[in-house]
């Protein structure tokens, strides 16, 4: 499961790597680049908590296959058409795709980690990993062929799909514990939407620094291509070892505790990535990093213990704002930099993890529910 989720937010990552080189190859202005990141997150924002209430009713481990291809085909494509409106058609087919993925993906992932924090960290990694490998696979095959040598990208979706369908079968196997929908309990949609709230907070952040990241380094720091692929590969590699390391913290600390004190993390760090110049910038996008995905499973299994019986739902709604949410937001700060400058675009995203942070204060730590495996 940790693998093919590698291999299908392989395209998320994707997306905003591939935004210089359009912005480099088809003279696009910010506006126009961060619409290919708009057209990723919209129909994913709504298509995944869709899936997730689909979910709840009954299992349908056939979406992981087939989503895991049809993210990979939409991003093939999005480099040889030949017009901006089919560039973000194909966009928008890889963003549905990630988002179909999810929801299932999440409760299984879940299920065979029999709840644990741990477990659920490195289901996380993998989609982290996916992120973290996107731009140098990028870089490396437009730099060789151009945007016309896009079709490449497609390979990772035929693994994943091989891989996802090999866990699905494995899965078959295990027992049969509950539900469809969810173990017992109830729902505290209260606590669910404040900590969807600083999720949103999370996503706008995090998407916002992987599409203008690279152009920022390059405009400021300089090295050009290199300085600013290598910068957001930091900013995706530090998922390595957030993620993992967050479970450990919260199986030690509680989950709670953790997310706030990333997200208080998140706020010095991306004010040294605005604020401070010359290579120092590569610092604080490795602790930005850290800040931003120390609490990324730990939003998951969060959502799913406060909506114990809707836990697809939980997990598109988290999953889903992860990246869409922000994608929404990101041609907002397009615009901004296009009007003013790149860098005081990015002077918002110190505030909203400060705003994340007062939205978790005062939640409470839910009882974890009962593991469940999907029905055959």
């Amino acid at each position: 499961m940790s693998l093919g989720h590698a291999c299908v937010d392989v395209y998320q990552g994707a997306v905003a790597a591939l935004v210089p080189f359009f912005v480099a190859e088809r003279a696009w202005s910010y506006a126009a680049a961060s619409g290919v990141v708009l057209a990723a997150s919209l129909l994913s924002s709504v298509v995944q908590p869709l899936f997730g209430a689909l979910t709840d009713r009954r299992a349908m481990p056939w979406l992981l296959p087939m989503s895991a291809l049809t993210a990979g085909a939409g991003v093939a494509l999005s480099g040889v058409m030949g017009s901006y409106p089919l560039t973000l058609a194909a966009v928008a087919v890889s963003g549905a795709g990630v988002a179909a993925y999810h929801p299932e993906a999440a409760r299984v992932a879940r299920a065979v980690a029999s709840g644990g924090n741990r477990g659920m960290g490195w289901f996380s990694l993998g989609g982290n990993v996916g992120f973290a490998l996107a731009p140098p696979l990028v870089a490396a095959v437009i730099a060789a062929g151009g945007l016309a040598a896009s079709p490449l990208l497609a390979v990772p979706a035929v693994l994943g799909a091989a891989l996802c369908a090999t866990a699905v079968r494995a899965a078959r196997s295990l027992p049969v514990a509950g539900a469809v929908g969810g173990g017992g309990g109830r729902d505290d949609w209260p606590s669910f939407l404040r900590l969807s709230g600083a999720v949103v907070c999370r996503s706008v952040v995090f998407v916002g620094l992987s599409a203008f990241v690279s152009l920022y380094v390059r405009e400021h720091v300089g090295g050009g291509d290199v300085a600013g692929t290598a910068a957001l590969g930091v900013l995706y590699a530090g998922g390595a070892v957030g993620t993992v390391l967050g479970g450990r913290l919260a199986d030690r600390y509680g989950r709670l505790a953790v997310v706030r004190g990333a997200y208080v993390l998140t706020v010095l760090a991306v004010a040294g990535v605005v604020l401070v110049p010359g290579p120092a910038v590569f610092a604080f996008v490795a602790l930005t990093s850290a800040g931003l995905y120390v609490p990324f499973s730990l939003h998951v299994t969060l959502g799913q213990d406060y909506l114990p019986g809707r836990v697809g739902t939980a997990s598109g709604v988290t999953l889903g704002l992860t990246v869409s949410v922000g994608g929404l937001a990101a041609p907002v700060l397009g615009a901004l930099a296009d009007a003013t400058s790149l860098r005081t675009a990015l002077v918002p995203l110190i505030v909203l993890p400060a705003l994340g942070a007062l939205l978790l204060r005062g939640l409470r730590e839910p009882m974890p529910t009962e593991p469940l495996v999907p029905a055959r």
